[in-house]
């Protein structure tokens, strides 16, 4: 799921992309302080939400809603702002709620829950998916899979950039533990392998890691994951608007893919 929020207030935006972002873990959230550039990349993006404020500075938040439902007819807008004078020609141009200011999760939660036009999520919200846009998430029928250890996830974040590769195991050492001499964690990358395996194994999905003579690797073809999504539709010669600029934001080592995801 894809959401814009667009405010050209930067106090008001950072609440709003927060509030989305606590009400919708699973969303990817863009924030802009300008209509015009929310526009452009909604030619290329096609969001499924767009939370706007109707006082823009370089819009009127009802000419932007306009022109983006000429892109894409069944996005759901849901408007934000202070004023209540605007709710019927928000009505005439079937938004898809309205929400008075201050924003809240709650308001938020209860707009993405009465959307006027559904947003298709059906891969994401059924078995396991992986992603990697933005912060690294793992998610099981549409909930976060927990790990025993904060590091398994990094673990299992970084066979996730390797594409298939076969990792060897000082390799994983080296980069979950950069600052510090990896012979110290050797028993700690066991906890974590066997967590990592235990967690799969629970979910029935094991199949998508494979272990080789001191090595690991996730196999692309058998995990569900934006990133593996991306560079097929790349191979295949479609654009796609899965990446939208985010990569793995929480790991220095995923800053090398980022450049080359920049680059293409």
């Amino acid at each position: 799921m894809l959401v814009f929020a667009i405010d050209d207030e930067k106090i008001a935006l950072e609440g709003l992309v927060g509030a989305i972002q606590k009400a919708e873990p699973a969303a990817k959230v863009l924030g802009y302080r300008s209509a015009e550039k929310a526009l452009s990349d909604c030619r290329q993006m096609e969001p499924d939400i767009v939370f706007a404020d109707i006082e823009l500075r370089d819009m009127n938040g009802m000419e932007l809603a306009r022109q983006m439902k000429e892109i894409k007819p069944k996005i759901n807008i849901v408007f934000t702002t202070g004023y209540k004078e605007y709710t019927m020609k928000a009505f005439e141009l079937h938004a898809s709620g309205y929400v008075l200011k201050p924003v809240t999760v709650e308001k938020i939660r209860r707009e993405m829950q009465e959307l006027r036009h559904p947003v298709e999520e059906a891969i994401r919200e059924q078995g396991l998916y992986v992603r990697a846009f933005g912060n690294f998430e793992v998610w099981y029928d549409g909930k976060p899979v927990k790990f025993q250890y904060n590091k398994t996830k990094e673990l299992f974040a970084y066979l996730i950039d390797r594409n298939g590769a076969l990792t060897p195991l000082g390799e994983l050492e080296a980069v979950l533990w950069e600052d510090e001499s990896p012979k110290s964690h050797v028993s700690y990358l066991k906890n974590l392998r066997v967590d990592l395996i235990s967690v799969l194994q629970k979910l029935g999905c094991e199949d998508i890691l494979v272990r080789s003579r001191g090595c690991m690797a996730i196999l692309p073809e058998k995990t569900p994951c934006d990133y593996f999504e991306f560079l097929q539709k790349r191979k295949e010669g479609k654009s796609s608007a899965l990446y939208c600029g985010e990569y793995m934001t929480q790991y220095s080592w995923a800053d090398l893919t980022h450049g080359s995801l920049e680059m293409l």
